[in-house]
């Protein structure tokens, strides 16, 4: 087994190797990977996301609303606070709908946003929340024609989200949010820089899986996880260390989600690290400048989602995420999923814009710019209903 990638397309180093153990032995069984594993989803933690936030005690689900004529009566909508023992900490307001004609069990969509639920839909009822673009995101509905919300409920999904600002609001100095939660808890200094946003927000979607598994009408196999950008990055890492999570879609992540930080195009290190110095730790800043140093790449995370599916979805007008170096990631992650048994992952060499590959590797490129459309959508429909319909 070849243990060196050789210097794959959109990469400008060749990626550390995944399939050898802390020891340099080449990882040939389940067992192994299952321990292998465990000691990547550590080492990204310490050298790239840092610690996620643990669970406050005394979590509580309440419901604030219920209704059943959503979007002209084929949805049941459901409002419901996450929140712990202490008033202090932060509460994720999570929008579900289900569909009104459904099965006993029900695929669910997840999705991380960027703005308040109202955006999902014009019903008055949903209360606002700015969320990370006030201009962008007071605007009642102004996702759900591209979202396809109805056709999704109509093909038998549901659909839960909730606004990443809930958990971390996505600036440098904010004073709310789980980390300044943790801040306060022990009297320390709150953190700006190198607190790790996205590993906050992976967070958050552990929390509201905690909640969907409180209803009968899910199960962990059929969570499917979206995000889109910096949502992105986040919906991988959320996906790769929580196995609960039965469907990984992670959307035009770009560099510190599925491209790699030794990419030889779009968003560096250095770029990401200096624009966006909150989402990732101090030490993942010391690879600004010398990237082939650092031990881990996107490959390994990827690799930690195995032997569930994934689908990266990119577009032909967005290099800055380095689609190409996404794909290349992809296919170098391809090992983990051999070790477990699986050989239905359609592992592609050279993407197709236009075509959706729906093997557990899965890829999808478009045309078009950074942006969730109406055919992604329909992409991620398609890929859910060969995986967890």
């Amino acid at each position: 087994m070849t243990h060196q990638f050789s210097l794959l397309p959109g990469l400008k180093y060749p990626l550390p190797p995944l399939m050898l153990d802390a020891n340099g032995r080449t990882i040939t069984s389940a067992a192994d990977w299952k321990n292998h594993r465990k000691l990547l989803l550590e080492r990204f933690q310490t050298e790239m996301y840092g610690p996620l936030p643990l669970k406050p005690n005394g979590m509580k689900f309440e419901i604030l609303d219920e209704f059943d004529d959503a979007f002209g009566g084929i949805a049941s909508c459901r409002l419901v606070r996450i929140s712990f023992m202490d008033d202090a900490a932060p509460k994720i307001d999570l929008i579900l709908y289900l569909p009104n004609k459904r099965r006993k069990v029900v695929p669910v969509f997840l999705v991380l946003g960027f703005c308040g639920n109202q955006t999902l839909t014009d019903d008055p009822r949903i209360p606002e929340r700015m969320g990370w673009n006030p201009d962008n995101c007071k605007v009642r509905g102004s996702v759900a024609k591209d979202w396809m919300i109805e056709r999704t409920l109509m093909r038998g999904y549901a659909l839960a989200h909730f606004c990443n600002n809930d958990v971390d609001e996505d600036r440098l100095d904010p004073s709310v949010g789980i980390r300044a939660w943790e801040d306060i808890q022990i009297n320390r200094t709150l953190r700006t820089a190198d607190r790790g946003s996205i590993g906050s927000w992976a967070w958050g979607i552990h929390r509201c899986v905690d909640y969907l598994l409180t209803d009968a009408a899910f199960e962990a196999k059929r969570i499917a996880v979206m995000g889109h950008s910096r949502n992105g990055k986040a919906a991988l890492l959320a996906g790769a260390m929580d196995e609960r999570i039965g469907l990984v879609i992670s959307h035009q992540s770009g560099c510190g989600g599925a491209a790699p930080s030794r990419g030889d195009s779009g968003e560096q290190t250095l770029d990401i690290n200096t624009r966006f110095p909150h989402w990732f730790n101090k030490k993942f800043k010391t690879y600004s400048d010398a990237p082939k140093s650092m031990p881990l790449d996107q490959h390994q995370l990827i690799a930690c989602v195995a032997p569930r599916p994934i689908l990266l979805s990119n577009a032909v007008g967005d290099a800055w995420a380095n689609p190409t170096g996404q794909f290349s990631c992809l296919q170098a992650a391809a090992p983990a999923w051999t070790v477990l048994g699986k050989t239905d992952l359609d592992v592609q060499t050279q993407v197709v814009a236009g075509r959706l590959t729906q093997g557990r590797l899965g890829t999808y490129l478009r045309q078009g710019k950074h942006a969730i459309t109406a055919d992604d959508w329909a992409a991620f429909l398609d890929y859910c209903d060969r995986w967890i319909k």
